[in-house]
This record gives structure tokens, C-alpha cells and sequence, in this order.
């Protein structure tokens, strides 16, 4: 039943350090396409991509991590959709518990499994800056609940549903893409916790941790930041991202660490070139 009615998708950018344990957490014989980014490891993946069964796209240039998982919907036609990012690995069980969760809440919009880090201590996500009156408090859920927001490392959904909204906003490169892809898709249907579905998520792992990258997601972290705030109304929100800017490349963190250092500069080049074009990417 799992390999009829689920399809993973990943967005790899440089990513061969975990994508095999991911790929090798999936059951067999479900649908899974990879859609890369621009990596320079293209001749290694081809051959993962073939060894797992799995479609491979391959971006000559990196289109940002919304529209990458657009692609890859695109070749999918089961009824459900797991976005699932190459730094993951599902547990035992997981699709299954996602799929009777589907049936048992069958108004709910979307789901985000159990996220765990390596040494089994639990992620979850509490609220977005787009929704700050909505934070969930209180201790962790023991249960299924509903929740305001989804993570966007495991993110299950309808395909059907997911076409309708529009997917991903393409004007997102990356960051802030889940928060507005949940907020979107709770317009139709409650978010939920599935407390029996279970994700490792080695968060920060899926590219290299390098100066050169970090300051490449910070640049487009200020940017996201800058248009989803702006679209969701929220006020001045080049200001606010630039005064954050600021004042991280004036932090005592700058002296001690070349890798935060690149990542605070390069969190201010993005909230200067978003006062051009409102951080909107495309």
C-alpha cells in the first residue's frame, strides 16, 4: 500500500554525504525523485539515483529549494507527496503511521511526523515570525495534535491539495518556503502532528558546512525573510531585517569563527540587495 500511494521528494545540493541513508531508510518500492541543484557530485549521484530506483533531475543551475520540490511534485502521480530533505532518515514504520493519520484525520490539510535529532531528542516546531501570536506552548505532545505550523524537513501532504494552492512560492529561493506552504495549505484543512511517525533529521547536514555555504543560505535567509514578512504584512520589514543584519556583524561571534563570521555577512549582503527588489527570488 505504502509504494502505491506515497512519493518521497528530495532536493539535493551537494548532498552524497547523507543522501544514501536516506534513500536507504525508504521501503522498498516507493516512488522517490531526487532533484538536484547544481551539484558538483552529479556523476556520483547519477549512480545512487540508479542503484535506489529513483528519478533523478538534475538543475544545471541551482533554482532554489521551493521550486526544486515544484519539479519534483511534477513527476509524481500517487496520491500523497512526502517532501522529505536529503539530511533525514525515516524510521521504521513512519510511512504507514503517516498514511492511517491521513485517514484518520481526514480534514487535515498536511502532517509533520516525530522529528528527532541523532541522539533521539525531539524538534518540534512551536510557531513561525510570519504567525508570532500563534506559538504553541506547553510541554511536547505525547499524542497526535494539531499545531500551527509545519518543519519543513518531513512535510506529508495531498498531491491533489498541494497542486491546488500552487505549491511552493517560487518567489521563495529558500527559507521561510515551509512557513508559507503551511500557512497556505492550512487554509484548507488543520496541520497535524503524527506523534507515531518518526524522522531522524541531522539538521544542517544536507550540503557541506563550510564558510562559502553558510554564507550562502544567510544571503538568502535576509532575503526569504524580507518577502515573506512583507507578504504577510507584517510592517517595515527591510528595516527590521537590516537592523538584525547589522547587528549580527557587530556580535563578538565575528572574531572568534571564520564560518559565522561568512554567515553574518553574508545575512547583511542579502538584506541590502532585498531593499532592491523586496527579497523576491525569480
Amino acid at each position: 500500500m505504502t509504494s502505491a500511494t506515497v512519493t518521497i521528494v528530495t532536493v539535493c545540493h551537494n548532498s552524497l554525504a547523507v543522501l544514501p541513508a536516506m534513500l536507504g531508510s525508504i521501503p522498498d518500492g516507493t516512488p522517490v525523485v531526487l532533484v538536484d541543484n547544481a551539484s558538483s557530485d552529479t556523476e556520483g549521484l547519477q549512480k545512487l539515483a540508479a542503484d535506489h530506483a529513483a528519478t533523478l533531475v538534475l538543475n544545471a543551475d541551482n533554482l532554489g529549494f521551493g521550486p526544486a520540490c515544484n519539479q519534483g511534485a511534477a513527476k509524481a502521480d500517487t496520491d500523497f507527496l512526502l517532501f522529505l530533505n536529503p539530511d533525514a532518515e525515516l524510521q521504521s514504520g513512519a510511512l504507514e503511521a503517516l498514511l492511517a493519520a491521513a485517514q484518520t484525520y481526514h480534514d487535515a490539510s498536511a502532517f509533520n511526523p516525530r522529528i528527532l535529532d541523532s541522539t533521539g531528542r525531539q524538534s518540534f516546531r512551536r510557531g513561525s515570525k510570519l504567525r508570532p501570536g500563534e506559538r504553541l506552548k506547553g510541554p511536547l505532545p505525547t499524542g497526535d495534535c494539531e499545531v500551527s505550523v509545519l518543519a519543513g524537513s518531513a512535510i506529508f501532504c495531498r498531491r491533489a491539495l498541494f497542486e491546488k494552492i500552487g505549491g511552493f512560492d517560487p518567489a521563495i529561493f529558500m527559507y521561510h518556503e515551509d512557513d508559507d506552504l503551511s500557512l497556505r495549505l492550512r487554509d484548507h484543512g488543520p496541520l497535524m502532528y503524527c506523534h507515531d511517525a518518526q524522522v531522524v533529521h541531522l539538521s544542517g547536514h544536507g550540503s557541506p558546512r563550510l564558510p562559502q555555504v553558510a554564507a550562502f543560505k544567510a544571503y538568502h535567509s535576509a532575503r526569504s525573510r524580507v518577502y515573506a514578512l512583507g507578504k504577510y504584512g507584517h510592517p517595515r520589514p527591510h528595516l527590521n531585517t537590516l537592523s538584525a543584519a547589522v547587528l549580527r556583524v557587530l556580535g563578538p561571534d565575528m572574531l572568534f569563527s571564520k564560518r559565522r563570521r561568512a554567515k553574518n555577512i553574508g545575512y547583511l549582503k542579502g538584506a541590502l540587495s532585498a531593499l532592491k527588489d523586496g527579497g523576491r527570488h525569480g
